[in-house]
C-alpha cells in the first residue's frame, strides 16, 4: 500500500508530505485546490511522461517520491529481488523518486538505485492502479470492457497466453504467405537459373583460367612472329666479318696485339672478355626457347575454340569473360535461397498450424472461464449499481463471437437503469450521470479482485450528486 507521498517543485506545489493509512482515503477541496496536481505528481512517479511546464516558477526541479509498503505483495517483491533492488534492511519497503529538471532531464530510483522508466512503469503496475476522470467514456470501448472483465476474473495471465499464441500464428502464417508469394514470383526466374547454372556448370571455367588461356593463346598466335625475331636476334649475336671470325672477338684480338701494359687498357679487355661470356650465354638461351617454339595446330585450335565459347557465355550473360567464375557462383547461390525459401514452406505450414491450435483450445478455455465469471461479474456489479441510486439497476455481459489476440470473445456491457424499462448497450441506454454511476461500480467491483495494495479514483463522483454523492 502508499504510506507517504512527497511533492516538491510541482506546478505550484513548492513541498507537501502526505502519509496514508490502510482503508479509505478522501482528499476534498474546491476546483483548483491541488487534488490533480497530486494525481499528476503521483502518476509522474509511474512513470508518466514528464512535462517541463510542471516545474515551478523559480525552482530547478520537480522531485517526487512515494513509499510503499509490499508485505503480501509477492509479485512486486520478486520483480525488486530479480532486478537487485530489494532493501537490504526492511526488504517488504519501497522507495520510488523521480526527478524532472527544467532542461527535461529525467531520473528515476527505486530504493536509491537508477532505472529506466520502463522498469518504473512495471514495478508500479503491481502496486497501485489510477483510474482517471471520464475513465467512464473508455467504458463504452469494447476493449476496455473485456478488460475489466479479465481483470475482475484473474485471467490476465490465460489472456496473455493468448495474445503471444496469437501473435506467432499471425506471424508464422504472414511469413508463409510472403514466402508462398515470392516462390511464386520466381517461378519464371527459377526454370532461367537453372538453365543458366548448368550451361556454366558445364563449361566449368576456373578461376583465372581465362587470363591463362588468353595468355596462351597470344603466345601461340603470334609463334612465328617470334621465332622471326629470334632469328634475327641470332644473326647479329653470331654474325661473321669477311676474315670468317664473330666481329667482337675480332675487336678482342686486335686489342691483345697492343704491347701496352696500360691499367685502363686491361680493364677494357676484360670487360669485353666479359661481355663476350654474356653474348655467348645469351645465344645459347635464344637458341634453346627458338627450339621449344613448335605450335602444335591441334593445341592451337583447342585453345582458341575454349577462349570463343567463354567469350560467347560473357556476351550472353552480359559480363566479362574473367568474371564467369564469380557469375556462375552468385547464380547458383541465387538459385539455392529459392530452394531454402521452397524447404522453409513445410516447417512454416506447420508452425502455423500448431499455433493455429493452440491458440484456438487456450481461447476456448478462456471463453469459458469469461462466461463463467460474467454472472458473478454482473450480479456484484448490479448490487453496486442499486446501492448507487440506480434502482433495478443491472448489467449484463453479451457476448459475441471474433478471432483477435484477446481470444475468440466480443463483449458489451448491456445495463437495465430502470426496472420497467429493458436494457441495451451502455453508450445507448445509459444518461451522463448513469454511466458515470455505472462506471464506478464496475471499477470498484473489478478492483476487488486485482490483487493491487492500492487503488485511487480521481473525481469518483464526476457526474453523481445529491444523495448519491
Amino acid at each position: 500500500m502508499l504510506r507517504h507521498l512527497t511533492v516538491r517543485d510541482f506546478a505550484l506545489v513548492k513541498e507537501v508530505h502526505l502519509d496514508f493509512e490502510g482503508g479509505l482515503t478522501v482528499l476534498t477541496g474546491e476546483s483548483g485546490a491541488g487534488k490533480t496536481i497530486l494525481l499528476e505528481a503521483l502518476g509522474l512517479v509511474m512513470g508518466d511522461r514528464a512535462n517541463t511546464t510542471h516545474v515551478r516558477p523559480g525552482a530547478e526541479r520537480i522531485e517526487v517520491t512515494a513509499e510503499f509498503d509490499l508485505s503480501g505483495n509477492a509479485q512486486a517483491i520478486e520483480f525488486l529481488t530479480s532486478r537487485g533492488l530489494q532493501d537490504g534492511d526492511v526488504p517488504t519497503q519501497c522507495l520510488l523518486r523521480r526527478m524532472v529538471t527544467r532542461e527535461g532531464r529525467s531520473r528515476a530510483f527505486i530504493n536509491g538505485t537508477p532505472v529506466n522508466l520502463t522498469d518504473l512503469s512495471e514495478l508500479t503496475s503491481t502496486v497501485i492502479d489510477i483510474h482517471a476522470q471520464n475513465e467512464h467514456q473508455q467504458l463504452l470501448r469494447r476493449t476496455v470492457q473485456l478488460e475489466l472483465l479479465d481483470q475482475y476474473a484473474g485471467l490476465e495471465e490465460t489472456r496473455h497466453e493468448v495474445t503471444d499464441v496469437f501473435k506467432v500464428w499471425h506471424a508464422a502464417a504472414a511469413q508463409l504467405d510472403a514466402v508462398t508469394a515470392r516462390i511464386a514470383a520466381a517461378r519464371d526466374r527459377r526454370e532461367l537459373l537453372d538453365y543458366q547454372v548448368s550451361e556454366l556448370a558445364e563449361l566449368g571455367l576456373a578461376e583465372g583460367e581465362y587470363e591463362a588461356l588468353n595468355a596462351q593463346f597470344r603466345r601461340l598466335a603470334r609463334i612465328e612472329e617470334t621465332q622471326a625475331h629470334i632469328a634475327q636476334s641470332l644473326t647479329v649475336l653470331e654474325g661473321e666479318s669477311e676474315s670468317g671470325a664473330p666481329e667482337y672477338t675480332r675487336i678482342l684480338r686486335i686489342l691483345d696485339e697492343i704491347d701496352d701494359a696500360n691499367p685502363q687498357l686491361d680493364a677494357a679487355r676484360e670487360l669485353l672478355r666479359s661481355a663476350i661470356t654474356h653474348l655467348d650465354e645469351a645465344t645459347t638461351e635464344l637458341r634453346h626457347y627458338s627450339d621449344t617454339l613448335q605450335r602444335e595446330p591441334a593445341d592451337f585450335a583447342r585453345i582458341e575454340a575454349r577462349l570463343d565459347l567463354v567469350m560467347d557465355l560473357a556476351r550472353k550473360h552480359r559480363v566479362r569473360p574473367e568474371a564467369l567464375p564469380a557469375h556462375a557462383l552468385a547464380l547458383s547461390r541465387e538459385l539455392d535461397a529459392i530452394a531454402v525459401e521452397e524447404g522453409s514452406i513445410d516447417a512454416l505450414r506447420a508452425t502455423a498450424s500448431t499455433a493455429q491450435t493452440r491458440y484456438h483450445t487456450l481461447a476456448k478455455t478462456l471463453s469459458g472461464k469469461r462466461r463463467k465469471t460474467a454472472r458473478t461479474f454482473e450480479k456484484a456489479v448490479g448490487e453496486l449499481m442499486r446501492e448507487l441510486g440506480i434502482k433495478g439497476g443491472a448489467l449484463e455481459l453479451v457476448f459475441g463471437d471474433t478471432e483477435s489476440e484477446t481470444g475468440i470473445d466480443l463483449v458489451d456491457y448491456h445495463v437495465r437503469t430502470n426496472p420497467k424499462l429493458p436494457g441495451g448497450p451502455l453508450k445507448e441506454i445509459a444518461s451522463g450521470g448513469e454511466r458515470s454511476r455505472v462506471s464506478l461500480a464496475i471499477q470498484v467491483v473489478a478492483a476487488e479482485k486485482a490483487r493491487l495494495p492500492a487503488l485511487v479514483l480521481d473525481e469518483a463522483d464526476v457526474g453523481i450528486g445529491g444523495t448519491t454523492a
